[in-house]
């Protein structure tokens, strides 16, 4: 079950006649545009888009301005599509980091290929089936959200600053932002440093202790007592008192008279 059998990479190319594959062939256009003919349809692509193609489905390719791709072959894909689709990428590329790594170790001869090739197979197939239920972003949305899910851990991340540079209205952007999302881009941020603590908050710190001070710094927060707040509105619960309560009692708590634990005397009020 996804079990990649070939993969290939097209050149610049304007021109593939009829002919069929055995096998699922999902192409992936890494450069240019064209469009796939098939009895009774067409289907036009441009870069970053992967068109998804059954098997024995008789299909040709042409381009006006030339493409370049990497085409994979898979045997009994888990896939919920009967009929060719188009789909497209994120603004990550993830899919093509995929579609890259696949070329890469199926040309390797590394022992390791089969059962990384097997790994990768199985991720190409969940990220197009998940395309079929999920609600594509407009590209300033994704962009933003990809800025905030690479710095939310920042204590120096202000997100106002980046929306401000954006080329687009403060206000519209976080209206579009909460209509794609369901949140706002600061609402998103938050939930994001607070899941980051909560996970902080009960694994191990190799060999230590993580103070309140230390989780709201790893987790984005240049203030603990904001940080300690914002926490127990979301979670009901102290920082301190969720480490308790999801390790069993068995969190070891600093000494009172600790140097650190002195700038934690917040949370100990919230408690």
């Amino acid at each position: 079950m996804n079990d990649i059998t070939y993969v290939g990479k097209m050149a610049i190319n304007y021109s593939v006649s009829l002919h069929a594959h055995e096998s699922w062939e999902f192409v992936y256009c890494t450069s240019g545009s064209g469009v796939f003919g098939f009895n009774g349809g067409r289907l036009a692509y441009n870069e970053g888009d992967v068109v998804v193609i059954p098997p024995m489905a008789p299909h040709t390719n042409a381009s006006d301005t030339g493409f370049q791709n990497i085409h994979i072959n898979i045997v009994n894909p888990s896939l919920p599509y009967t009929e060719p689709i188009v789909v497209s990428d994120d603004s990550n590329h993830f899919l093509l980091d995929a579609f890259k790594a696949a070329y890469f170790h199926y040309y390797s001869g590394r022992k390791e290929a089969a059962a990384l090739l097997s790994i990768y197979g199985d991720l190409i197939c969940c990220y197009l089936a998940a395309h079929r239920t999920e609600t594509a972003l407009t590209p300033v949305v994704a962009q933003m959200e990809a800025d905030i899910i690479a710095n939310y851990n920042n204590c120096s991340y202000e997100l106002d600053t980046y929306l401000r540079s954006l080329p687009f209205s403060y206000d519209y952007l976080r209206k579009l932002f909460q209509k794609e999302m369901g949140v706002t881009p600061h609402r998103y941020l938050l939930d994001k440093r607070l899941k980051m603590a909560a996970e902080l908050l009960v694994t191990d710190a190799g060999g230590g202790v993580r103070t309140i001070m230390d989780v709201a710094f790893l987790s984005g927060f240049h203030d603990p007592l904001h940080f300690s707040k914002m926490f127990r509105k979301k979670y009901g619960v102290s920082p301190r008192g969720y480490a308790r309560s999801e390790r069993g009692n068995t969190v070891p708590v600093p000494d009172a008279e600790s140097p650190r634990i002195r700038l934690e005397t917040g949370d100990k009020q919230e408690e």
